[in-house]
């Protein structure tokens, strides 16, 4: 018997959960290493082209990391609320990564490897399987951190590099 497409698709499988994790959590390594490459001041002010001070787009990453995969555990929708009371400060960025980095380690060993393949609507807007949820989480931040590292060149900042997600 033959199995259909879309049973090899539920159960396909390139890379493990775990192996997923830890891809998605050497990006964030890196992100914290740009964020804190920022001098203190710019990163809440210093912006190009009409774009966000990466404070901002920090915050954006924030607001969906943590809250979409508890709304993917829960399946209770989450508000998604990127409006984050840092004070400016480099240091309360930086407590609330290193907060959302074990969030996320906790939350993501609640994720049965068949619920990558479930069907997800998030923050009530946003419709795909949690895989391709976890995947635009990375993707979104990936975008957000190229943008600051145009921002670090242009403060005659050098940025970590890319590749080192150790």
């Amino acid at each position: 018997m033959e199995n259909t497409v879309e049973q090899q698709n539920s159960t396909a499988q390139v890379i493990t959960p775990s192996q997923l994790l830890e891809h998605w959590q050497g990006h964030r390594r890196v992100t914290r290493r740009v964020i804190e490459a920022f001098p203190e001041k710019e990163l809440f002010t210093h912006s190009i082209g009409g774009m966000r001070p990466f404070s901002g787009m920090v915050s954006e990453l924030l607001a969906i990391a943590v809250p979409g995969l508890q709304e993917i555990v829960s399946g209770e929708t989450a508000k998604f609320n990127e409006d984050l009371n840092h004070g400016n400060s480099k240091a309360t960025l930086l407590k609330w990564w290193d907060e959302a980095t074990e969030q996320i380690n906790e939350l993501w060993a609640k994720i049965p490897v068949e619920r990558f393949q479930e069907h997800v609507k998030l923050f009530g807007q946003y419709e795909g399987s949690v895989q391709s949820q976890i995947f635009y989480f990375i993707d979104n931040e990936i975008h957000h951190r190229g943008q600051g590292y145009v921002y670090l060149r242009s403060l005659d900042v050098e940025p970590p590099f890319f590749y080192d997600r150790s």
